[in-house]
Parts: structure tokens; sequence; C-alpha cells
């Protein structure tokens, strides 16, 4: 733990299909805990967008995202990890339409009791509805 992360590093893989959640050891990149929408409990829902009309390119929404938040802050509790960090740089720079439906994700893990260090800077720069 020399400088710049001294929490856990939270990070997201986003595709149209499914977002994923990944904490890494501050250090060494060793994912500790993972959280997706592509788990068991979300196939149905995921089945449901593959065939609804009007057909849409994106199968997760910001519901999806906060669930995803849920299970990644019960994973880590369980884990003894009090706090991660985001790259605010990173999540700044996506698109704009991803970055309203991460929201949620940010506030389920700090709901579950975990500290979200870097989400004040997306506070300023995405407005919410």
């Amino acid at each position: 733990m020399n400088g710049t992360h001294r929490h856990h590093l939270l990070q997201l893989v986003l595709s149209c299909r499914k977002i994923t959640a990944q904490v890494t050891q501050p250090g060494t990149s060793t994912i500790i805990a993972m959280a997706s929408s592509s788990e068991q409990e979300f196939l149905a829902q995921s089945r449901a967008n593959l065939y609804r009309f009007p057909r849409s390119n994106n199968f997760w929404d910001s519901k999806t995202a906060s669930r995803v938040g849920e299970k990644l802050g019960l994973r880590l509790r369980e884990l003894g990890v009090d706090a991660v960090s985001i790259d605010a740089e990173e999540e700044i720079s996506r698109p704009v339409h991803h970055r309203k439906r991460v929201l949620p994700l940010f506030d389920s893990v700090r709901r579950s009791g975990i500290r979200v260090d870097g989400t004040d800077q997306l506070n300023d720069v995405i407005p919410r509805d």
C-alpha cells in the first residue's frame, strides 16, 4: 500500500448486455469481490429483455445496476472491507447515458455500509433527473 490507492479499487465493466463490478486489492490488482448482471438471479430479466418489443440494445438499466451494487456491498461486508474508491476520471469519461445508469450502483454499495470515495466528483458532473 504505497500511496495513490489506500482503499480497494471499485471498477466497472460495462457493455450493452451486462454490467460487472469488481473490487481489487490495493497494490496487487487481485479481484477480491465481484458482482455481475450475468449472474443467475438476473437471467430471467435478461431473457425477457431479449424478446421485448420494441427491441433495445441495452439489456440492463439503473435498477439492475442498483441490485448488482447491493450484491457487491454484501460480499464486501462479508470480507470485512469497509471502504472502496473509484477512479472518478474513468467514470466521468464514460458516455452520459452510462454515467446516469451506474450512479445507483454506487448508492447501493454505500447503503450497504461501504464507504465509496470519489463519487462526490460524479455528483457534480452528472445531473440527476
